[in-house]
């Protein structure tokens, strides 16, 4: 089921009476809906249009973090053909917030590193919600160094919030794990291109993003510090974003 935001509201007051219309239809009422549907789908149509052609800077945010968004693992799908992973930095473990490993982009040979949040609680907590470990960016330098070995092309896939900041993390180096991550990005011979598909917030972004191109979809937000990073860097003072007026 879809979940709508706060200034998607006039979108889905229609959407559900569409829904109580066409079961009507379905429970074999008498009464013809199919006019009244297509006109309440022509007006969805247009709702649409008109919210998502004047968003503001926060709710441009909120649609880069929806949780229906499609997410890494849906874009490897279509896009790589024999994307094959590998696991673990061979230091100290696995880190699942980064997918990484070897594919076929239209039939050439790639590396292929992405941030992965999850679809659902499960997931969402398998691979910590899109928010890297430092043995994450350290298996990403491992598949960086092979695709320089190699002369195999790097596609990045930016999606998350920032660098997980547990104290675990900083105890095995997230610091040095990410500046490490950005250095290799920026000292491989081989072309880098990083699409940024939902957020792409602080070094955690910046790790694997900093290409030779990078690319945004639209609605998708790329920061070199995080929103409440901000806040807190300026001691709390920034403003919090005001609702949407009334027109």
């Amino acid at each position: 089921m879809y979940s709508y935001l706060d200034f998607e509201r006039p979108i889905s007051d229609l959407e559900a009476k569409i829904i109580e219309l066409k079961k009507l239809a379905s429970e074999g009422e008498s009464i013809d809906t199919s006019e009244e549907i297509a006109r309440l789908e022509t007006r969805v149509r247009e709702a649409m249009n008109d919210i998502y052609a004047k968003l503001t800077p926060w709710e441009k945010a909120q649609v880069a973090r929806h949780p229906q968004r499609p997410h890494f693992v849906d874009y490897a799908k279509r896009l790589f053909t024999d994307f094959t992973t590998i696991a673990g930095d061979r230091n100290f473990g696995e880190d699942a917030a980064i997918q990484a490993g070897l594919g076929r982009f239209r039939g050439r040979p790639v590396a292929v590193i992405g941030e992965e949040k999850g679809n659902d609680t499960k997931s969402r907590l398998k691979h910590n919600f899109g928010m890297p470990r430092p043995e994450g960016y350290r298996k990403a330098i491992r598949l960086m160094e092979l695709a320089d070995r190699f002369n195999l092309p790097v596609i990045s896939i930016v999606d998350t919030q920032g660098a997980y900041p547990g104290v675990g993390a900083e105890e095995r180096g997230q610091a040095e794990a990410i500046a490490r991550s950005t250095q290799m990005c920026l000292r491989i011979g081989v072309p880098m291109v990083t699409l940024v598909i939902g957020e792409g917030m602080s070094g955690g972004a910046i790790a694997i993003a900093a290409a030779n191109r990078v690319y945004m979809l639209e609605h998708a937000i790329y920061s070199v510090i995080s929103r409440k990073g901000r806040r807190r860097s300026c001691g709390g003072i920034l403003p919090v974003p005001r609702k949407r007026r009334p027109t």
